[in-house]
């Protein structure tokens, strides 16, 4: 049995040092939860501790339900990942990018080739996040991006299949595949998705991952059975000083729409029970969601030398991407876990990884902003896999 002193004693420290008001680690390993362990408050001013059970804001590791669900879906023989965009949202046909000439001058111009769906699930097409308009945009595309959102919140809250047509009007930044830019893509992911499933992505997060995984705490939405689990949000202003942010009362069923962009609010617990269902190639307590070679694809890689440079900073270093997935490429930056670990990042404090070769899965949580992602991460990392390897 392993020895999990030491995460206990830095979940502990992380909370009297003030770094977080609270936090959860699950750690599975041939399909059994080996660990959980946790620190501090769910919600301070309730007095309310984190359990096995407190469901915490996911953020950007929502996204990686999509990219399994899309894995899923590319098995079925629906699509191929060097299919053009518009084969199945023709509003992208005709997408152009910006350019910028050697007088300085910014021109548009057709793109040399379309957009492929293995460009925007890989984020290389050429579009940042744009989920509220920037007030000081800092090229060209974020600022049309931002006046298309301008539009469409002049008409109350908006679906992702709106936004996703909304921005096929945009040039993109550059030549799709020729860069790496964590943006929008996932949005077009979700939107394929959508398509091909014909019905909005929440429901295709329950009918494909959470009811077949048996997550019980597991939702994207805010409900009264579970509105108790939920962690609130908060700001962290200095050492052991949070400020109430969020407690999610929006994103109660009857306040969003069917098809507004899911926010997964989900236990460590059962996001690693899903990250341990991709370690082990696919199955789950025998029950089979993707093939191990379609796991395998999907945090292979897909990253030159120029995205990769696109792509790096001190958080990721070490680190390439593949079709939605970070995935560990050396060592030597400080890494102690195998090559081939995969997973990803939420900007409220999520880190979830995947080990293919031990066959495990670490999970990590807080719910904070600013995350420091690096401080906390870093040091879960060489922890478990101290404790694992």
């Amino acid at each position: 049995m392993k020895d999990f002193t030491r995460m206990d004693n830095l979940l502990k420290r992380f909370v009297e040092e003030g770094t977080n008001p609270g936090c959860a680690v699950a750690v599975m390993q041939g399909d059994e939860l080996i660990y959980h362990g946790e620190a501090g408050y769910a919600d301070i001013e309730a007095g309310k501790k984190v359990d096995v059970h407190s469901m915490f804001s996911q953020a950007s590791t929502t996204k990686l339900f999509t990219y399994a669900i899309l894995g899923m879906i590319f098995e079925e023989g629906k699509f191929l990942f060097s299919d053009p965009l518009y084969y199945y949202l023709p509003e992208w046909k005709d997408t152009k990018k910006y350019v910028k000439r050697p007088n300085g001058e910014i021109d548009v111009e057709p793109l040399e080739k379309p957009i492929t769906i293995r460009d925007a699930v890989a984020m290389m097409c050429g579009l940042p996040y744009c989920m509220v308009p920037a007030i000081n945009p800092s090229t060209p595309t974020l600022a049309a991006m931002s006046e298309q959102m301008r539009e469409l919140l002049k008409k109350g809250p908006s679906t992702i299949q709106e936004e996703v047509k909304a921005m096929s009007n945009v040039p993109v930044m550059f030549e799709p595949g020729s860069h790496w830019l964590y943006g929008f893509g996932s949005e077009i992911t979700g939107v394929l998705v959508e398509t091909f499933e014909g019905k909005p992505l929440r429901e295709v997060f329950k009918d494909r991952i959470i009811d077949p995984l048996e997550l019980k705490d597991a939702d994207t939405f805010s409900r009264p059975e579970n509105k108790d689990r939920i962690v609130t949000n908060y700001a962290k202003k200095g050492p052991g000083q949070f400020e109430r942010t969020s407690d999610f009362s929006s994103l109660e069923a009857d306040k969003v729409p069917a098809g507004a962009r899911p926010n997964l609010l989900i236990s460590a617990r059962d996001f690693a029970v899903f990250m341990q269902m991709l370690a082990n190639g696919g199955t789950y307590k025998g029950k089979k969601l993707l093939g191990s070679g379609t796991v395998a694809m999907l945090h292979e890689n897909q990253l030159g030398p120029v995205q990769l440079a696109d792509f790096e900073n001190d958080y990721l270093a070490g680190y390439g991407y593949g079709l939605g997935f970070r995935t560990l490429l050396t060592q030597k930056y400080g890494h102690n876990g195998h090559i081939g670990n995969f997973g990803w990042t939420g900007g409220t404090g999520i880190w979830v990884e995947a080990d293919p070769v031990a066959k495990f899965a670490v999970t990590y949580m807080h719910n904070m902003r600013p995350n420091e992602e690096l401080y906390h991460h870093h040091r879960v990392r060489a922890v478990v896999n101290g404790i694992m390897l």
